[in-house]
């Protein structure tokens, strides 16, 4: 299986994820899933039809982001995107809403419910594409404006959302819901690895390998000549940055040209200046 073929696959489980999380560990213990999803509950809760439309509300509200990204983001993206929403939409409609709590206890719910839904963001952002919603204005901003801060963003339009649902059912409700979110985005971040920017220190007889390296990953590189002081030869010391998805390619370039090269690999977040950020 290709590789644009193994994220069509992360991306449709993702996006199965994200409902079967909503439908059996959130919504029965009555609490808010945030974003635009949250929102979405929230409408369809007060709407004065007993179906749940939580899944074709939270498609409509995806429709001017969609737009946003077609207009600024790769077609790429908003292609695998249209796509989660699809299956998201189709998943919030068919999969039941439990009348019973998987567990009784709620913050058990919230926790569980918060990994499978992070989880399920992650895996559609890995996949080059999202899962809608924050995502997409996420990957926006991370293009546009590198000094946005989405988390922000988040945070404030999250308060506003639990803030109506604390106002409509309970605080408590509002308070438990917080710790989903909390958990969601925690997972969601370590999944998906171009959100982790990791530095590259490589010492290399090799001359070529840095052209080999910019050539395939279309990162820039830094590069000074060293001596080693035990053998007093000379070498090619470089710096690259790239985000951790990144990575495994980068070992594969550097084991073709030059398999003895010494490789330090360290975290290098966070980055400022001119560094790209990929999806």
């Amino acid at each position: 299986m290709d590789s644009n073929s193994i994220k069509y696959v992360k991306l449709i489980i993702g996006s199965i994820l994200c409902p079967l999380a909503v439908n059996l560990f959130i919504m029965p213990v009555k609490l808010n899933a945030g974003g635009l999803v949250g929102l979405a509950q929230i409408i369809s809760y007060l709407l004065p039809i007993k179906t749940d439309v939580t899944g074709i509300i939270n498609f409509c509200f995806n429709i001017p982001l969609f737009i946003l990204a077609f207009r600024t983001i790769s077609k790429g993206f908003c292609v695998k995107t249209l796509l989660s929403l699809v299956i998201q939409t189709m998943g919030f409609s068919l999969i039941p809403v439990l009348s019973k709590p998987v567990m009784y206890d709620v913050i058990a719910n919230a926790i569980i419910g918060g990994v499978i839904y992070g989880a399920g963001i992650g895996l559609c952002l890995q996949s080059s594409g999202s899962a809608g919603g924050l995502d997409i204005l996420g990957v926006y901003f991370s293009k546009t404006k590198p000094d946005f801060s989405v988390g922000k963003l988040s945070y404030a339009f999250n308060a506003v959302v639990l803030g109506i649902s604390a106002y409509l059912f309970d605080v408590q409700v509002a308070l438990y819901s917080i710790i989903f979110i909390i958990i969601a985005y925690a997972v969601a971040d370590r999944v998906h690895y171009q959100n982790i920017s990791i530095q590259a220190l490589i010492f290399s007889h090799e001359p070529t390998l840095k052209e080999e390296i910019m050539k395939q990953t279309g990162r820039g590189i830094t590069y000074w000549e060293g001596y080693g002081a035990y053998t007093n030869s000379r070498q090619d010391i470089l710096v690259c940055m790239l985000n951790k998805y990144e990575v495994r390619h980068l070992k594969k370039i550097i084991h073709k040209v030059d398999p003895h090269a010494f490789v330090i690999l360290s975290d290098a977040s966070p980055i400022l200046g001119n560094f790209e950020k990929r999806i």
